[in-house]
C-alpha cells in the first residue's frame, strides 16, 4: 500500500534542505532546476522538484515568487519506530541542529520514548519507540 509522500514548497532553501535531510536519513536524493523544467517563474538554478528516496521519503521544490511556502501549524512528521532506537536518537540529535527541540527525546511515565523537534526549515517532527521488555 503506497503512502502520502511530504512535498514542501520551501521559500528558496529546497536544495540545501533536501540535502540536510539526506545528510541525516540516508537515501537517494534527486534534484531538478527551474531551468532544466523549461521554468522561466524563478531563477534557473532554483529546484523544481526534488525528492528523497530511503529510510525517510522526502519531496520538494522552492516556490515560485507569489507562491506561499512551507509553514506548517498542527502537523507533524511522524518518525514513531521507523528505526532502530540508537537511529532514531541521531536523527533526533541532527535534526535539532540549527531548531528547536519542543519536548527532548526522553523515556516517559508510561516506558515508552519519543520526543518533539522543529528543524531549522520548519518541519516539525515526533520521534520515539517502544521499549522492549
Amino acid at each position: 500500500m503506497a503512502a502520502p509522500l511530504i512535498y514542501v514548497s520551501f521559500p528558496g532553501t529546497a536544495r540545501e534542505a533536501l540535502n540536510f535531510y539526506a545528510q541525516i536519513f540516508g537515501g537517494e536524493l534527486s534534484l531538478y532546476t527551474y531551468q532544466e523544467f523549461g521554468r522561466n517563474d524563478g531563477p534557473p538554478s532554483a529546484i523544481a522538484h526534488g525528492v528523497l528516496s530511503g529510510p525517510v521519503a522526502l519531496a520538494g521544490s522552492d516556490a515560485a515568487a507569489g507562491e506561499p511556502a512551507v509553514r506548517i501549524e498542527g502537523l507533524m512528521l511522524s518518525l514513531l519506530s521507523t528505526a532502530e532506537p540508537v537511529i532514531l536518537h541521531e536523527w533526533f540529535d541532527q535534526l535539532s541542529l540549527g531548531g528547536t527541540d519542543i519536548d527532548p527525546l526522553a523515556q516517559r511515565a508510561w516506558g515508552d520514548w519519543d520526543g518533539q523537534v522543529t528543524d531549522r526549515y520548519g518541519l516539525r517532527w515526533l520521534i520515539g519507540y517502544q521499549t522492549q521488555e
